[in-house]
C-alpha cells in the first residue's frame, strides 16, 4: 500500500519545500485547495495531511473532517506565520508545525518524529503486500453484484484491493480470496473506507468469523517477520534539560505532539534510567515536556538517578527517547508522586495558560538543586 500525503496550500514557495521532503518520508503527495481538502480527506486514505493556516477557518475545517470517516486519523501538519497562534492550531487537532517561510532543513527536521510516528503505523497495521485474486460482492450500488479484483495487500483488519470498476465510500461487501500456502479460502464482510477513480480502494473489515481471523493472524504473522522485528525509532538527537520525580524536558528540534506515549532512557556513567510518560507539552522545533509513567512506583529510581546527576554537575546524560504510541490517554501517566510537591510537574500539567516564551521562562526560573539545568 502507498503511503500518501495531501498538502492543502496556496503558497507555491510552501509547496516547492514540502514535496521533497514528504517524498523522501516515502509519501505520495497530492495537492490541492481547501474547498477539494475537505472532501478528499473524507473519501480516501491519507496517512499525513498538511494545512495551510494563512485561511485559519478552512485550515480547521479541513482537520476536522479528517477524523470524520477512518478509525485511523492521518498525522496532522500545519503550516503557520504567527507563532502566538501556535496553541490555536493545536487545539484544531493538529499534532505538529512547520513555522513559515518555510526552508528544508526546518521541514526535514521537524518532520523526523512525524517519520517514526508512519513507521509505527505500518509495524501496528502488520500489513503484508500481497497480489492475489479477490471476488467482491457488493451489498449495495447499482452496479454487478460480483467484481473481479487484485488483493494489494492484507492485515487483519483491512485491505486494499484494486477492483475491475471503481467502489464507492461506505459500500458493504463480501470479499473471497485464497492466500499463498493458506488451505482454505477466505469469505469476509467489509465496508469501503476510501475509493480512488482508478478502482483502487480500502477495503475495513467489519465481519470475520473467529476461525478464519484466527487463520488470518497466523498467516500475517509468518509472512510479516520484517515488521516484527522492526524496533521503534528513538528521536536522533535530544538532551535532557530538567528532570523531577513526576516529569521532564527534553530538549529537541523533532519533538513528538502532545498525547503521545514514549519510552524514555537515560544513561549516564553507568547508570541508566528507564521508563515510560506521556507528552504533555511540545514546543516545535524546540523540544517536549513529558509526565514520567508509574511516578510512584518508580520514586526510588528516579531519586538515586537525580541525586547522581545533581552529585555530578558536568555530566549529562545521553538521552534517548522513541515513541510508543499515538493519542495515549491520560491514564497512560500514573498518580501524583506521593505528597511531595513538584513544580516540573504542576508545570507541565498547567501549561495551556503559557505561550512557549513564557513556558521556557518559568521553567528557567524554577531549575534548582532538584533539577537538572544546562
Amino acid at each position: 500500500m502507498a503511503f500518501r500525503a495531501l498538502l492543502v496550500t496556496k503558497d507555491n514557495r510552501a509547496a516547492e519545500v514540502l514535496a521533497p521532503v514528504l517524498h523522501c518520508l516515502g509519501l505520495v503527495t497530492q495537492c490541492c485547495g481547501y474547498s477539494d481538502a475537505v472532501c478528499l480527506v473524507t473519501e480516501q486514505r491519507f496517512q499525513v495531511v498538511v494545512v495551510d493556516f494563512d485561511d485559519p477557518h478552512s485550515a480547521a475545517l479541513v482537520l476536522q473532517n479528517t477524523s470524520i470517516v477512518f478509525e485511523k486519523h492521518p498525522i496532522t501538519v500545519a503550516l503557520l506565520s504567527d507563532k502566538d497562534k501556535v496553541r490555536n492550531v493545536f487545539g484544531a487537532g493538529a499534532n505538529f508545525v512547520l513555522y513559515k517561510p518555510l526552508s528544508a532543513e526546518q521541514a526535514e527536521t521537524t518532520l523526523h518524529a512525524a517519520a517514526a510516528l508512519i513507521k509505527s503505523e505500518r509495524r501496528s497495521s502488520f500489513r503484508v503486500p500481497i497480489q492475489v485474486a479477490v471476488k467482491l460482492r457488493l451489498e449495495n450500488g447499482d452496479g454487478p453484484n460480483e467484481i473481479e479484483g487484485i488483493l494489494l495487500d492484507l492485515s487483519d483488519s483491512g485491505m486494499d484491493v484494486l477492483a475491475a470498476q471503481p467502489l464507492y465510500p461506505g459500500a458493504s461487501l463480501h470479499a473471497r480470496f485464497t492466500l499463498p500456502d493458506s488451505p482454505s479460502e477466505f469469505e469476509i464482510i467489509g465496508e469501503v473506507a476510501w475509493a480512488n477513480p482508478n478502482g483502487e480502494s480500502g477495503v475495513r473489515f467489519t465481519g470475520t468469523p473467529d476461525s478464519a481471523r484466527a487463520a488470518l493472524r497466523c498467516w500475517l504473522r509468518e509472512n510479516s517477520q520484517e515488521a516484527h522485528r522492526a524496533e521503534p525509532e528513538a528521536l536522533a538527537e535530544c538532551e535532557l534539560t530538567d528532570l523531577s520525580l513526576g516529569g521532564c524536558y527534553i530538549a529537541t528540534a523533532s519533538p513528538f505532539p502532545e498525547r503521545t506515549l514514549v519510552a524514555l532512557t537515560l544513561h549516564a556513567e553507568g547508570r541508566d534510567f528507564h521508563g515510560r510518560g506521556l507528552v504533555r507539552v511540545m514546543h516545535p522545533s524546540r523540544g517536549m515536556g513529558i509526565e514520567l509513567a508509574d511516578a510512584s512506583a518508580k520514586r526510588s529510581q528516579t531519586e538515586s538517578f537525580i541525586q547522581f546527576l545533581t552529585s555530578h554537575p558536568g555530566i549529562k546524560p545521553r538521552s534517548l527517547v522513541s515513541l510508543q504510541s499515538m493519542a495515549a490517554a491520560n491514564a497512560a501517566c500514573g498518580a501524583d508522586v506521593d505528597d511531595v510537591k513538584d513544580p516540573l510537574l504542576e508545570l507541565l500539567r498547567n501549561h495551556e495558560s503559557l505561550n512557549e516564551e513564557m513556558f521556557l521562562e518559568t521553567l528557567r526560573s524554577q531549575r534548582n538543586a532538584e533539577f537538572v539545568a544546562k
